[in-house]
């Protein structure tokens, strides 16, 4: 028998050993890759006992996986993996008084924090991928994260693990042996008493050694803690079935101390004299990894992240301005306290990012993990980075550290080249003098994420040939077969083998974009997602990335799953079809082009562009589905029916059931009503309006198409505000179009004739130095991000710094303009083009001027331009829609506006809530009307 039908015969969860699975899975966040036979989605311990049996009668080894963020390549391989993140995701208990939960390994660590929370409590490690990371990974590492200062690592936090091993064996590890088979008894109390003296003295003294396995838990005086010696063995020994885990106390108040100092070794040199003060939390990071975010920073070039907690704001206050007075006296150069919760997380993002804004130097180089978590003693972590910056330099490299000062564990990505032997052999090179160097300061190869495929070859230069050689008679106890995650930790993997990156293409890919911050390279822009995961998040926040994710909970729809996938059809292996996939293409069917990942991911990725790139060579020369034709093409089709003076009948019809057959044609979702055309374009609006002038200058508005033929009173309110602030608006003298409906079908040749056509007719605007206003949110992200990328002429590049938003050029060219009182509360949607390209600061503080309170919702309306019309998409829309937009319209009070810039918000808006929409332009344009300061026409 096969083993996938050996799986799927014994297995009641879900069994893949389809191309598509197992591409998701051949990396993590590690520079490592390797092709799994297939995945299995156990639903409980009865199902993992069942799929060991299978794998271990068919000799598969088997890996455990939980969010998939290790960064040392830990959470692969070539046989099975389990996935745990799909069924065995649940917190079964939490017991207050005991402060203990029990939970599922698939479950994530907020999900915890969550329930956790209702009680006061918390769960102390806090790894910086808090939000998608799972307590089974956490126990497999040992993570830590930045409040282990105050309350430890993992291994601290557990009480049981409930394991089987591959062998079949179902162990309840706690303190001491009891409970366990004779022969493993036996086994680890031997191991233990023939040894106390290398087990009392082989194992530095330092709060983040993580490295090999924690074999001193063990020792009397330590209480025998097989559990704890467990965790931290990286899938080796067993698989996590069950935690009972310790709760601590949460502060009901908290503040953040932000202290600069000169550089990274100023602030390292200073962390172990603030411990004292009993923090919460002592961070470190440096001005290269904080990039633009260091103008939300005090001054300095690198600074410490401090928090502590009380029971109110004026103790937490008093505690962190103690800090800061102290970290003054002994060299800070400024520091900075925040106790407003949302400043406090706008900071910590900048830190949480870290991990994926470093993979990106300032100058835009590559820069990769590896060398990610090593720690020294706290003392020397100053003396250390500081030979660590000569060593980088010895060998022509550079890197950002940023991480744990308080507990001497740092966090570098470093500019390896990873693609050429002679880089690899450099990788080589440095990695044997850097774990020589940590070793020299006394410190563990791995201080947070486990050793992996990145450093397990390594552990005899920290721990010599006596322990390590103990490591393997502890994995031959429980594991003898040497079934679970073969090659890390005992009889590893060379480190340079297995590279994710030796199987990309050797020269840039044919594509048509210009990937300008990829220097023309799809395989570098495909490589930037480096697997931290944010996308992964299940619950909405302010940002944007990734809805549909969020909705099905796939791997595949999130922004990390689709670039797997992209990688993989690079590469050629695993998805063998090239641009011609149906793996990809089936991925990419529920990306909504929403942008979101452009800025939310740390990394930069962007899989809007992505996904028309691959759409464009996909469909080349084939047939394409209706919808790009339908909705592709809108543009062309709405011109012609306003020339044709067809909006009177063409709405009627869409009354009647010929709209059904209508929608089957053109790929339109059936639940979708077809909104309604014009009577009267906005140009020809235009055309009969007498402006007033203006002293301001001239701006051009940008009659994109969906203000054009489908929402004209957004373009007339916006060209009398606009009037009323003293600006002369004009309009192009021809018909233009950002395109944006061919690039998200993929129809790129036909984008860039367009584009061409719309840069041609701007060019005298260009060359008199007229700002381009646009209106629609996603049309002008597309002038700002698509135009250039596609076209990539130096005009093209004019254009796009040229493109305003509406808020914008009133702030840039008509500073001195008051807008007039509104004073109502508002509710609605900030487009996710805007999110993601456009920023709204401007808009906020134009609605603060005008006395409209409230904030509008974050994430997608779900619409997504073509994306919610199209047929097979309509649930995914609405569930997108119904996360945040909805819940937040339904219950904003009975005065509220609603506003949404957005055409497709507004749709979204009436077809699913009745709810009537209106852009920023028109409530400030009815305004004017009503208090009679609008021009006289």
């Amino acid at each position: 028998m096969t083993l996938l039908r050996a799986l799927e015969e014994a297995v009641r969860g879900q069994v893949a050993f389809d191309a598509a699975s197992r591409a998701l899975v051949t990396m993590d966040a590690s520079n490592y890759r390797r092709v799994p036979l297939g995945v299995v989605a156990p639903r409980d311990a009865d199902d993992v006992a069942a799929a060991l049996e299978v794998c271990r009668e068919h000799g598969v080894p088997v890996v455990p996986r939980g969010g998939g963020t290790s960064v040392a390549g830990n959470a692969i391989g070539t046989g099975v993996v389990l996935d745990f993140t799909r069924y065995m995701n649940r917190v079964e208990a939490v017991d207050p008084a005991a402060r203990t939960a029990v939970v599922q390994p698939g479950v994530v660590l907020d999900e915890l924090r969550r329930q956790a929370a209702a009680h006061g409590l918390t769960f102390g490690p806090d790894p910086a991928t808090h939000s998608r990371c799972t307590l089974g990974g956490m126990i497999g590492n040992n993570s830590c994260g930045a409040h282990s200062v105050a309350w430890g690592t993992t291994a601290d936090n557990v009480h049981t693990l409930d394991v089987l091993t591959y062998g079949g064996q179902r162990l309840r590890l706690a303190r001491g042996t009891d409970g366990l088979p004779g022969a493993l008894r036996d086994g680890v109390e031997k191991l233990t008493s023939g040894h106390l003296a290398v087990l009392r003295t082989g194992f530095p003294d330092l709060p983040r050694r993580i490295s090999g396995y924690a074999l001193d838990q063990l020792l009397p005086e330590k209480g025998g803690h097989l559990a704890r010696a467990f965790t931290g063995s990286e899938g080796t020994l067993g698989v996590l079935t069950s935690a009972t885990v310790r709760l601590v106390a949460a502060p009901a108040v908290r503040a953040l101390a932000v202290i600069g100092y000169a550089d990274e070794s100023a602030a390292a040199d200073a962390a172990p004299g603030l411990l004292p003060l009993r923090p919460l939390t002592v961070e470190g990071m440096s001005a290269d990894v904080a990039g633009g975010a260091a103008r939300l920073l005090p001054g300095g070039g690198a600074w410490l992240f401090l928090e502590v907690g009380g029971d109110s704001t004026a103790e937490v206050r008093a505690r962190a301005d103690e800090l800061c007075r102290a970290a003054l006296r002994d060299g800070a150069v400024d520091s900075v306290v925040v106790t407003e919760p949302g400043g406090q997380r706008a900071l910590w993002r900048v830190r949480e990012d870290a991990a994926g804004l470093a993979t990106r130097l300032p100058d835009g180089g590559e820069a990769w993990p590896g060398w990610e978590d090593c720690a020294v003693p706290p003392p020397r972590l100053g003396g250390y980075l500081r030979e660590f910056r000569e060593l980088l330099a010895q060998h022509g490299l550079r890197g950002a550290p940023y991480g744990h000062f308080g507990e001497g564990c740092v966090h570098v990505r470093v500019d390896f080249d990873l693609s050429s032997a002679a880089g690899v052999a450099r990788f080589r090179r440095f990695s044997e003098d850097m774990a020589r160097l940590v070793v020299a300061h006394g410190g563990s190869l791995s201080g947070e994420h486990g050793d992996g495929r990145a450093r397990s070859e390594l552990l005899p230069l920290m721990y010599g040939p006596e322990l390590v050689d103990l490591f393997r008679r502890f994995k031959d106890l429980w594991d003898p077969a040497d079934g679970m995650n073969p090659g890390v930790l005992v009889c590893p993997a060379r480190l340079d083998e297995g590279l994710r990156f030796a199987v990309l293409p050797k020269r840039p890919v044919d594509v048509e974009f210009g990937y300008p911050h990829d220097g023309g390279d799809f395989s570098a822009a495909v490589r930037r997602c480096v697997g931290v995961a944010k996308c992964r998040d299940p619950q909405a926040g302010s940002g944007v990335m990734c809805p549909s994710f969020r909705v099905t909970g796939e791997e595949r729809h999130s922004t990390r799953g689709r670039a797997r996938l992209l990688h993989e059809m690079l590469a050629g292996e695993v998805v063998a079809d090239g641009w011609r996939s149906p793996e990809v293409r089936e991925a990419l069917d529920l990306c909504l082009s929403c942008r979101g990942c452009r800025s939310d991911c740390p990394a930069g990725v962007d899989m809007a562009t992505y996904k028309a790139e691959f759409l464009h060579h996909h469909y080349a020369r084939r047939r394409r589905p209706a919808a790009h034709y339908s909705m592709g093409w809108l543009p062309v089709w709405l011109r012609a029916a306003a020339a044709l003076r067809m909006a009177p009948l063409l709405n009627a019809a869409a009354a009647t059931p010929l709209s059904l057959l209508a929608r089957r044609v053109g790929g339109i979702a059936p639940e979708r009503d077809i909104p309604p055309l014009a009577p009267q374009p906005f140009t020809r609006w235009w055309r009969t309006h007498q402006g007033a002038g203006g002293t301001g200058g001239a701006v051009v508005l940008f009659p994109d198409t969906f203000t054009n033929y489908l929402s004209p009173q957004a373009g007339s309110a916006a060209v009398r505000v606009l009037e009323a602030a003293g600006l002369r608006v004009v309009l192009p003298p021809e018909p233009v179009c950002c395109g944006l409906t061919w690039v998200s079908t993929g129809q790129l040749d036909h984008a860039r004739r367009v584009m061409r056509r719309t840069l041609d007719t701007l060019r005298p605007a260009l060359a008199a130095g007229l700002p381009i206003v646009g209106l629609e949110p996603s049309c002008t992200a597309a002038l700002r991000t698509d135009l250039p990328e596609l076209l990539g002429s130096e005009d093209a590049r004019r254009l796009a710094s040229s493109v305003r938003t509406f808020a914008q050029t009133l702030e840039e060219y008509a500073p001195d303009w008051t807008p007039p009182r509104v004073d109502r509360p508002v509710v609605g949607q900030t487009h996710c083009h805007q999110h993601a390209v456009l920023g709204d600061a401007a808009e906020r503080r134009l609605r603060a001027r005008a006395g409209l309170t409230g904030e509008l919702s974050g994430g997608c309306c779900g619409l997504a331009g073509n994306f919610g019309f199209e047929r097979g998409h309509y649930e995914v829309s609405r569930a997108c829609a119904a996360e945040q937009l909805l819940p937040a319209v339904r219950d904003a009070p009975a005065t509220a506006l609603v506003l949404a810039d957005g055409y497709s918000c507004r749709t979204q808006l009436a077809q699913l809530a009745g709810a009537n929409a209106h852009h920023l332009a028109e409530v400030l344009a009815n305004a004017l009307a009503v208090r009679g300061l609008a021009p006289d026409h």
